[in-house]
């Protein structure tokens, strides 16, 4: 019996040493940014912060106007006009604040939506590369940190190819 135990031990434990696994990395952020669509992206992220900031200005003039002119006629306002324009100047700020917030919040929910399409482009060229090649698993190299990573499992120049991306020249 203990023998039997044994070689079913033996039996399962090679056959589970036999099942490899094929690891590549992949380095994303360099692929994307090579990417002619990411140009795109680039250019309607600026033209919509452009428009974010313009609708910052017209706040911002508005506080300067109401501190400016709150600034040159203190010296005649009574106590309550004072502590009534001091309050509406106090909800600027606090207007101003909120629309900083929101407008970083825009800003992120807008590159997320304009990357999405280049990042869905990206993980099926790496699904078929990796289906092609053989590979179990795939690691992207960007954000995380690796001691050691054998170049000859890295697919990033396989993506490329397959999104027809070149690689750029390098300066010397």
């Amino acid at each position: 019996m203990k023998s039997k135990l044994i070689y079913l031990f033996l039996i399962a434990f090679t056959s589970t040493s036999l099942a490899q696994t094929k690891v590549g990395t992949i380095n994303s952020d360099y692929v994307v940014n090579l990417m002619p669509e990411a140009k795109v992206v680039v250019t309607a992220s600026q033209k919509y912060g452009k428009k974010l900031d313009s609708s910052f200005a017209i706040k911002m003039n508005e506080y300067r106007a109401k501190v400016d002119d709150y600034n040159k006629r203190e010296k005649e306002m009574g106590e309550l006009e004072k502590k009534t324009i001091g309050k509406e100047i106090a909800a600027l700020q606090e207007d101003i604040r909120r629309y900083q917030d929101n407008g970083t919040k825009l800003m992120q929910l807008k590159q997320n939506e304009l990357m999405r399409p280049l990042y869905k482009k990206l993980n099926d060229a790496i699904d078929a590369v990796a289906k092609a090649n053989g590979y179990t698993q795939i690691l992207t190299t960007n954000g995380n940190e690796f001691a050691f990573v054998d170049m000859k499992y890295d697919i990033t120049k396989l993506v490329m190819d397959k999104l027809g991306i070149k690689e750029p020249e390098k300066k010397e």
